[in-house]
This record gives C-alpha cells, sequence and structure tokens, in this order.
C-alpha cells in the first residue's frame, strides 16, 4: 500500500510539474508589424520643358504606420530623352543607383538635356521591399506654327503622365502580381 502511494505521490508531481511548464511556456514576445504601406505625394509638375530648363518636383513620403527601424531609398531610370535629376541637397543622382532618403518632405529638380520628349521614372523603395513608382513625361516647350490655334494660344496637347501605382511586391521577386496593371485598370 505504501508502495502504491508513493507511485500517486509521484505521478501527481509530474502531472503538476507538466501543467507548471505548459502554462509558462506561451511565447509572450510582442508581435511588432515592421512593413507599413506608404506613399509619395506631388505637387503639380510643369509640363512643358526646353532643353536646359528645370522643373521643380515636390514631394512628401506619407507612411501609413511608423516603425523606427524603416529605411526609405529612391532611384530612377529614364526610359526616353535625356536628362538629369538633383535632390534638394544638390546630389546629383545617376540612373539605376539606389540612395538613401533621409526625411519626407523633400524637391527634386529635373533639368532637360534634350529636344525630345522625356520620362522619368522613380522608385521609392523601403526596407520591406515595398515599391511605389511615379513616372514623369515632359515635353519640349518649343512651339511650332501649326500647333498655334488661330487665337495665338497653343493646342490643349496632353503632356504630363504621372503614374503613382503601389506596388506591394519586391521588384526582384519571381512571383508574379495577383493582378495585371491593366486589370487593375479595368477592375476585373
Amino acid at each position: 500500500m505504501n508502495h502504491k502511494k508513493g507511485w500517486v505521490g509521484l505521478l501527481s508531481s509530474l502531472f503538476v510539474s507538466l501543467m507548471a511548464c505548459l502554462f509558462t511556456a506561451c511565447n509572450d514576445d510582442i508581435e511588432v508589424q515592421q512593413a507599413f504601406p506608404f506613399t509619395v505625394e506631388t505637387m503639380p509638375v510643369p509640363t512643358r520643358l526646353v532643353m536646359g530648363e528645370t522643373a521643380e518636383i515636390r514631394c512628401e513620403l506619407k507612411r501609413e504606420g511608423r516603425f523606427e527601424d524603416a529605411r526609405y531609398t529612391i532611384r530612377y531610370f529614364q526610359p526616353d530623352g535625356k536628362g538629369s535629376l538633383l535632390l534638394d541637397n544638390g546630389m546629383k543622382l545617376l540612373p539605376n543607383d539606389r540612395y538613401p532618403l533621409d526625411r519626407e518632405v523633400f524637391r527634386l529638380y529635373y533639368t532637360s538635356e534634350c529636344t525630345d520628349q522625356q520620362t522619368i521614372d522613380i522608385y521609392f523603395e523601403d526596407n520591406a521591399g515595398q515599391v511605389v513608382l511615379l513616372t514623369f513625361s515632359f515635353n519640349n516647350e518649343n512651339v511650332d506654327e501649326e500647333e498655334v490655334t488661330g487665337n495665338g494660344r497653343e493646342k490643349d496637347w496632353p503632356t504630363l503622365q504621372i503614374d503613382t501605382t503601389l506596388i506591394r511586391y519586391p521588384l526582384d521577386s519571381l512571383k508574379k502580381p495577383p493582378f495585371t496593371f491593366r486589370e487593375r485598370e479595368i477592375g476585373y
């Protein structure tokens, strides 16, 4: 009988120890969201530039949430025309090079270096892999006589195209987005 009481005591001690381990093994780590969506808003931008003229692009990075370790970068690509892009601190940006963005309100200066139509794609990225793309198109300011109407005013030519598509997947990823840009426009 004494032997039986020993086993019951041992099993009850083991059960209490097991329950204590289960209740203390809970994960108390706080889950911190590290990737918040963001956008980049701009003020209106001039639509026509002559060679050598500079357009100011006033930008504001708007974050939906705050994460202390969030880092943002800027880079650009110029598929059409020729020009240069500078930050408001005077740093000239080179195409496809990534530069840190250390503030949320800043200005960019694009200077036309040709007489053709020009397009620049500016990519803003965070360290979580989210990307915002802004596309600006500029036409040359030179006006041919045939472009002027009878009252001496220019025809209304569409000249500025801004695309603020938010891309929420890493560009280097092999995964395809859940939509195509055409589907997003149509709403499928």
